[in-house]
């Protein structure tokens, strides 16, 4: 595991970041694989109070993907400067982020449902949803643009964003009006017409705002070592200590209030975390990046195998992305039919899965580590190859 591949050549890439992301691409495995195989599934069972520690846990850690993933976008956007004129970088922007949205609609709502004639459960249309993916691009899209303002005007547009977005949680269109465009933007819904039903999971505005964080926030990695660490760090604790002041206040930053529970602490600890990803609201962000940035600056000094399968990972975060999904529905497939399910069942996304359907916690990390290691292989093959070749095509995988 010490070949080629950990020693990228590109010189915008760097082994601390590549580790970041390919953790986080290793813990949003395990949300996916208890979205497909765990018995009474839920795309968020934080919202049932009954929930386990285990359970809670579970999610909580997967919360971590998202932010971390779109801002090491940014990121990497803004050290691509180092070999791109802006012209060059708008023009490669807004070509892979159309390029994402293109595949999102295309070939991963197909991974999620396996139902590309359409599904059944959704009156026959064709299911369209709106995730990560989808955020990713349509940020990308819209950094094209912003970048030509610089990183410094890019990182005070993003800080206002994400600090300013929730002020607008109470702002709805009046009863009547066209509210996809605002939906899209800022809230979560469905919407149909003939043949189609688009799940808008992903509002955009927030994302967009951390994805011109981490650019604006590119230029930490262009400082020495010491210093960057130390920046890192610092600005790690400081999102860490306000979101602990902002969630003990509990006036702003989040819809989700919270109240010390009368089943004890752990509970009250786990109304404390329960912040909204849909969308992301200023305490989840906080909740979540500062202890990301932390991580990228330890990041820098990890070393042995475990540091080289996350830097593999995640200079390959867009293979492993799609190829997880239909691994895991996969494998959905095959435990619905082992516990006596007619295939059809299984041919949906896991919300409309049989509620007698999967198997305990035990068991989906169990499934989450087989598949991690099933495609680590694939990974490593996409990692040397970018390692090696400069082909722009390469760029968009």
């Amino acid at each position: 595991m010490h070949g080629s591949h950990t020693s990228d050549q590109r010189a915008y890439r760097m082994a601390a970041i590549d580790a970041l992301r390919g953790l986080v691409i290793v813990i949003m495995a395990l949300d996916h694989c208890r979205d497909f195989l765990m018995l009474g599934t839920s795309q968020d069972p934080m919202a049932n109070p009954d929930i386990t520690p285990a359970l809670f846990a579970t999610r909580w850690i997967t919360h971590f993907c998202a932010p971390t993933f779109v801002l090491l976008a940014g990121t990497g956007a803004g050290l691509m400067l180092a070999r791109k004129s802006p012209a060059e970088l708008g023009r490669f922007l807004l070509a892979r982020g159309l390029w994402l949205v293109l595949l999102e609609a295309l070939l991963i709502s197909n991974a999620w449902t396996f139902s590309p004639g359409g599904v059944a459960q959704a009156g026959g249309r064709y299911l369209l949803i709106l995730q990560v993916i989808w955020a990713l691009g349509a940020s990308m899209v819209a950094l094209a643009g912003a970048q030509f303002l610089g990183r410094r005007a890019c990182l005070w547009l993003g800080a206002l964003i994400v600090l300013g977005h929730n002020a607008l949680d109470p702002v709805w269109p009046a009863a009547g009006t066209n509210v996809a465009p605002w939906v899209a933007l800022h809230a979560r819904a469905t919407f149909e017409w003939p043949g189609l039903r688009v799940i808008a999971a992903y509002p955009l505005l927030p994302w967009i705002g951390v994805m011109l964080l981490g650019f604006g926030s590119s230029a930490l990695f262009e400082l020495p070592p010491a210093r960057r660490r130390a920046r890192l760090v610092q600005w790690g604790l400081g999102m860490i200590a306000a979101f602990v002041l902002l969630r003990a206040l509990d006036v702003y930053g989040d819809p989700h209030h919270w109240a010390v529970s009368a089943r004890g602490p752990v509970y009250t600890a786990m109304a404390f975390l329960n912040t909204a990803k849909y969308p992301p609201s200023l305490l989840y962000l906080l909740m979540t990046l500062g202890p990301a940035a932390i991580a990228c600056a330890l990041a820098e000094s990890w070393r042995g195998v475990a540091r080289d399968v996350l830097v593999t990972l995640g200079r390959a975060p867009f293979a492993f992305y799609v190829a997880h999904l239909f691994l895991i529905h996969a494998v959905a497939v095959i435990v619905g039919l082992v516990q006596g399910f007619a295939p059809a069942q299984m041919l949906t996304i896991f919300i409309f899965y049989p509620p007698q359907y999967g198997v305990p916690l035990a068991g989906v990390y169990l499934a989450w580590v087989l598949v991690v290691l099933a495609l680590y292989p694939l990974c490593r093959r996409v990692a040397d190859l970018k390692a090696r070749r400069r082909d722009w095509w390469l760029s968009y995988v």
